[in-house]
């Protein structure tokens, strides 16, 4: 647990036991970063913070959909940010607030083991780092929690700007002609899809969220509903941006697979026109062969017949699929 006392001079670092006393202090804010929940966070959060019991609850658990719950003194609030894994897989990367007009409390949800925690810090270590260089001085708890939500947005914009990198190349590779591996290079197009699909159903998700923060004005009047309506703007865009790539990448996927649909077509009717030649060709030597080849006695006057009938059955069946533009 991390506990920072920030006042218009700077930050400041401080221990556990003095939060009694800087929860009452009203000369800067408490801001309390809970990496990682065990039951003296919990006692914590209790004792010190007197917050609700279920959103307590919430806290200490996985949650599965971004949320906001208002209380008499306090709001509890869940977003979640993208973070690449393998093979074109996004995890959902949980961050929990408790706002209140003189703290924020930020608690990181639990994380796969495949994730390496710094995963979880980069929302705090943006806004730690504008608050140490001076660049941002808040005066209550919800402009420290509109900033931790502008990181949230800003992380996610950067990961539809790699996604949409690949989409490109993907398009270049495609327009180009003919791919190496088919089956892996859909694969790439779809795992790419999947990312953009992932960011755009989250931001999704989380811009719902903060316009039902909107329309309680659970910052309040005037400047403060400002910062939430920013904040609804940034996903709402983060959305449209990644289901415009989405719909890109789709034209590209539709095109490489219309493509590869046509050249199985041709495929297939070529072989079809092969067994069309053929199979006249299968039919005479079959019954004809039982017939004319014989261990004791060959009759060759027959077998030139019949050959002679089959290249004539195979050169008219030919004519026949050229006129009729098989090939």
């Amino acid at each position: 647990m991390d506990v920072r006392f920030l006042t218009p001079e700077g930050v400041e670092l401080r221990d556990e036991s003095e939060l009694t006393d800087l929860l009452t202090r009203p000369d800067g804010l408490v801001w309390v970063d809970i990496p990682v929940w065990d039951d003296e966070v919990e006692e914590i959060l209790t004792t010190e913070f007197g917050f609700h019991s279920l959103a307590i609850h919430d806290a200490s658990k996985r949650n599965h959909v971004p949320k906001v719950h208002r209380y008499d003194d306090h709001l509890f609030l869940v977003q979640f940010a993208p973070h690449p894994g393998e093979r074109g897989h996004v995890h959902y990367i949980e961050l929990d607030q408790f706002i209140g007009e003189r703290y924020l409390v930020t608690v990181h949800g639990p994380i796969n083991p495949a994730v390496d925690r710094s995963a979880a810090m980069i929302e705090v270590e943006t806004v730690l780092k504008r608050l140490t260089t001076g660049k941002f001085r808040p005066t209550n708890g919800f402009e420290l929690s509109h900033a931790m939500l502008k990181a949230t947005a800003a992380r996610m914009r950067g990961y539809v700007s790699d996604l949409t990198k690949e989409v490109w190349q993907l398009e270049q590779e495609v327009s180009r002609g003919p791919i190496g591996n088919a089956e892996t290079f859909l694969d790439e197009l779809f795992w790419v899809r999947h990312g953009l699909l992932t960011i755009s159903t989250m931001a999704a998700l989380n811009r719902e969220v903060c316009g039902r923060m909107v329309t309680i004005a659970a910052f309040g009047e005037g400047d403060r509903q400002a910062l939430l309506e920013d904040i609804v703007d940034r996903f709402h865009r983060l959305s449209v941006m990644a289901d415009t790539q989405k719909g890109y990448l789709q034209g590209a996927i539709e095109f490489y697979q219309a493509r590869t649909t046509t050249k199985m077509t041709v495929a297939a009717e070529r072989l079809a026109m092969i067994a069309a030649v053929t199979a006249p060709v299968t039919a005479v030597s079959s019954v004809l062969g039982m017939n004319l080849i014989a261990n004791d006695h060959t009759q060759w006057a027959a077998i030139w017949i019949a050959v002679v009938l089959m290249v004539l059955l195979a050169v008219v069946l030919l004519l026949w699929a050229k006129r009729r533009g098989f090939f």
